[in-house]
């Protein structure tokens, strides 16, 4: 009897992107085919909160700290805020949306990671796109958009949620009652996330607790993108990537250690 051969890297790889695509369309089904209007409420969302900070603080206020167009200002801020909470909520209950198929050896619980933050990214993207441009479009604003802190900032939008997500992944199922925890610490996150008021405009005291909030940054990183007088020099994407990236492996490894028995547990 010949010795079994180890698979291919290349057939591996094959097999775990064979594996994310169907976890995505499976998702997509799931999460956008089910419900009357789908990807419509997905849009509809931000542009609804966007609309509403827009006319409350135009009852209050001539122009926003920045610029003067209300809703580019809150949806330069909301979008990217959106953005990393929503990929931190789809990855940290992937093991709990796809468990049913991580029984199987095809399916690995970082493909299900994978799966749903490729997911959310790519419609956050869509729906980012669709807003700012809609915006610039109906008030025919003409901004000066630098793409190099676009991407930055959904990078690190992006890597914030990853790396939150995979930690509160395990969290989550090892420790159910994190979860209501979690929610409640998170509450507070629109207010001292710079998406409503300036990171600069906030007191000193304030400023020296906040900024180890890395979506400070990621808003920040965003509004620098597209106002050019916008300078934000609190912004540090070191900080902001060294923090997803500490989470993000520490994540991973307890989840690697422990995704047995939370799957089959």
């Amino acid at each position: 009897m010949e010795p079994l051969r180890p698979e291919p890297l290349r057939a591996r790889r094959f097999k775990s992107l064979r594996t994310i695509v169907a976890l995505i369309l499976r998702e997509m089904s799931s999460t956008y085919g089910k419900s009357p209007g789908g990807y419509f409420w997905a849009v509809m969302e931000p542009v609804a909160a966007v609309a509403m900070l827009s006319l409350a603080f135009q009852l209050f206020f001539r122009s926003p700290s920045l610029g003067t167009n209300f809703p580019l200002y809150f949806a330069t801020g909301y979008l990217p805020f959106s953005m990393s909470l929503d990929i931190s909520n789809k990855v940290s209950r992937s093991i709990t949306f796809s468990r049913s198929l991580l029984a199987y050896p095809a399916v690995r619980y970082s493909d299900a990671l994978l799966a749903r933050m490729i997911l959310s990214l790519m419609t956050h993207i869509s729906i980012g796109a669709m807003v700012l441009t809609g915006v610039h479009l109906y008030f025919g604003l003409s901004s000066i958009v630098d793409p190099v802190a676009v991407i930055m900032a959904v990078v690190m939008a992006t890597a914030v949620g990853m790396g939150i997500g995979t930690f509160n992944c395990y969290m989550f199922n090892a420790l159910p009652m994190w979860e209501r925890v979690w929610q409640i610490v998170t509450r507070p996150l629109l207010l001292i996330s710079g998406v409503i008021f300036l990171f600069d405009q906030m007191p000193v005291m304030a400023r020296e607790i906040l900024w180890y909030n890395p979506l400070v940054h990621v808003v920040g990183m965003m509004r620098r993108g597209f106002y050019v007088t916008y300078d934000a020099p609190y912004i540090s994407v070191a900080f902001v990537l060294g923090f997803a990236l500490l989470l993000l492996a520490f994540g991973m490894m307890l989840l690697h250690r422990h995704h047995k028995d939370l799957i089959y547990g």
